[in-house]
């Protein structure tokens, strides 16, 4: 050791050089160790950038980032303080050992309080289960870990993106996060931009009148499979859509409501395919004689809701008795606006032994004293004849049919996924806890 020179700190032993307080050896091995703020590479991709796309895409303003890159730690502890007792390693040179320290990443123990690091993943999904939609996607931002855990299955199982306009990619981000339960009507669609063709797990699908393109819409039907419940109201769609639909063979509920744009045989293929559907409503599309027939001869025998109205000179008397015959277990029939019925369809409805509601509403060859003949089926709660009898012979009608509820609404529930004008966020039952409280700001 020179004369005149302290020793070194570390070793004791070695000459310091000037500046810097070390000997040679300490000083080489010290640089040698990583510095505590260099990021630990991980298998885990996250492009914080595409992130901040999607977030803007939905309207949400991302967080603004620590210029330090640390993680989710509260800013009071990321502060100068002394160090943890240093984590030993022995480097044997010259025959002897000496301690190198190593500074940790941070001081915990002698800080008040305790960070969300600390936290297991269970907990902090059981927080972030409490967030409205656009806060989880704000702490998405915050840390590999918190974009891991915030797009974690278990809290996106519902999703009600009603109203919005949904810029490309959105979808193809959210759908696949693990959403069961998708709410999105009056919505503008933009391309999904699926990045994997893994089937979706969407069971319960709200698609009524939006703004969406065929092939958009084509995209996210070929990836489900699953599905129980499906509204496409007011849709143009295709035969590809079509067949879509048809490798759904566990669906109980079909509202194709206003639909148009595919054949005939497609219509035939997915009736036949899907053969545990309860309820379907295929009124008011763009059906031929040849739509209408198909759909009668090849609806499942187990449905027990159905609507086939908005059919004029299309849908015939005979149509009625096939439908009869194939469909025994009707409980809802809906026939509205087929202009060429007449009171001889009666004898087949008498047949249906389960039947409870009845709509003829604007058929206009039965006249309002033939329908007294309806009180002959015991089972008949409602008749919705709207069109055909004026107030004064809905008055009489009232009291030849006590027991029967008539003109007591003018719409219908088949299949429908929300039933009246209350604002809410439920679909066939299911209430969305994920959802846009603000659709405007998209």
């Amino acid at each position: 050791m020179l004369q005149g020179s302290p020793p070194c700190v570390w070793c004791q032993a070695g000459s310091t050089l000037r500046s810097s307080g070390f000997c040679c050896v300490c000083r080489k091995h010290l640089q040698e160790i990583p510095s505590s703020s260099t990021n630990v590479s991980t298998s885990l991709e996250w492009d914080s950038g595409k992130t901040s796309e999607l977030l803007s895409g939905m309207g949400v303003s991302a967080p603004k980032k620590d210029k330090l890159g640390n993680e989710n730690t509260p800013q009071d502890l990321l502060v100068s303080s002394p160090c943890l007792p240093p984590k030993r390693q022995k480097v044997k040179d010259n025959e002897k050992d000496f301690v190198i320290l190593r500074r940790p990443w941070l001081l915990r123990e002698t800080e008040s309080g305790i960070s969300l690091d600390a936290l297991p993943d269970e907990l902090l999904l059981a927080i972030f289960a409490y967030l409205p939609l656009r806060d989880l996607l704000k702490v998405s931002m915050i840390c590999k870990r918190w974009h891991r855990l915030s797009f974690d299955e278990s809290l996106w199982q519902t999703l009600d993106l009603t109203g919005g306009n949904l810029l490309p990619g959105v979808l193809g981000h959210l759908l696949p996060a693990g959403v069961t339960v998708f709410r999105c009507p009056r919505s503008c669609i933009g391309d999904p931009l699926f990045k994997t063709s893994n089937l979706l797990k969407i069971q319960h699908l709200d698609l009524s009148n939006c703004t969406v393109s065929v092939a958009d819409l084509h995209s996210i039907l070929c990836l489900c499979e699953k599905l129980l419940n499906l509204s496409l109201e007011g849709l143009v769609l295709s035969d590809s859509i079509i067949k879509s639909i048809a490798r759904n063979p566990n669906l109980i509920r079909l509202n194709l409501c206003g639909c148009s744009g595919f054949s005939a045989e497609t219509l035939e293929l997915m009736l036949s395919s899907c053969s545990m559907l309860e309820e379907l409503n295929l009124s008011w599309c763009e059906f031929t004689a040849t739509h209408v027939k198909a759909a009668v001869s090849h609806v499942t025998s187990k449905v027990t809701q159905l609507n086939l109205s908005g059919y004029r000179e299309n849908l015939q008397i005979a149509d009625v008795k096939t439908l009869v015959e194939r469909c025994p277990l009707l409980v809802h029939l809906d026939l509205s606006d087929s202009m060429m019925l007449k009171p001889e369809c009666f004898q087949y409805f008498k047949q249906l032994v389960f039947l409870q509601h009845l709509c003829l509403s604007r058929c206009y060859q039965i006249s309002p004293a033939a329908l007294v003949e309806l009180g002959e089926i015991r089972t008949l709660k409602t008749l919705q004849v709207f069109g055909i009898v004026t107030d004064s012979s809905l008055q009489l009608l009232e009291e030849a049919l006590p027991d029967m509820k008539i003109n007591g609404s003018h719409f219908t529930s088949i299949a429908r996924p929300t039933v009246g004008t209350k604002k809410s966020h439920e679909i066939w039952g299911i209430k969305c806890r994920l959802t846009l409280r603000n659709p405007s700001f998209l």
